[in-house]
């Protein structure tokens, strides 16, 4: 696995979560070329990426559309439990960027700041200041801003590789609503 996996994973759930809620299926944004310009990450890359997931059950395949479709439990439980060993965040230097975990939208309204502490992925056009966290995947703030969804999830994902078990909690409740929808 590599982290880039988890980028494409959160990108396939907010593709699902938008297709639940639209009546039609947009076949070509699941396509390995739109996946790729969505996400600034190389086609084989992101052909690579579905083949692991698939390969350790992240990934199947929609019986309906053949789609590549997240496994949205078991992506949970990865994340809740795992990500934080397998690719561990340590706040860097300060920077300029996007914010992320506890100062990102999807929390900041739910969690009361620790201090002056906020956390962003560095990125030249960000107009937040903060802690440096490297990102899952270094096109992880092009991508977050053309997906509000995928931001959310992401900076959640950062919440539970940086927090504390209180706010670890907080984000994990927050992840689990944001990938659950009515089927």
């Amino acid at each position: 696995m590599k982290s880039q996996d988890i980028v494409i994973l959160l990108k396939l759930v907010s593709l699902q979560k938008r297709q639940h809620h639209s009546s039609g299926r947009d076949r070509d944004a699941y396509s390995v070329r739109s996946l790729a310009d969505a996400l600034g990450i190389s086609k084989s890359e992101i052909s690579n990426s579905i083949i692991r997931s698939s390969d350790s059950g992240l990934v199947s395949k929609d019986w309906e559309s053949s789609l590549p479709k997240a496994n949205i439990k078991a992506l949970f439980e990865f994340i809740v439990y795992g990500l934080k060993y397998v690719f561990p965040a340590r706040p860097g230097p300060l920077a300029r960027g996007l914010t992320t975990s506890f100062a990102a939208p999807a929390l900041s309204s739910k969690l009361m700041s620790a201090g002056e502490s906020r956390f962003v992925w560095p990125h030249a056009e960000g107009r937040d200041a903060g802690q440096s966290i490297e990102p899952l995947f270094k096109s992880v703030p092009f991508a977050a801003q053309h997906d509000k969804e995928l931001y959310a999830c992401l900076a959640l994902a950062d919440a539970i590789r940086l927090g504390n078990p209180r706010e670890t909690r907080i984000a994990r409740d927050e992840l689990e609503s944001r990938l659950q929808h009515d089927d």
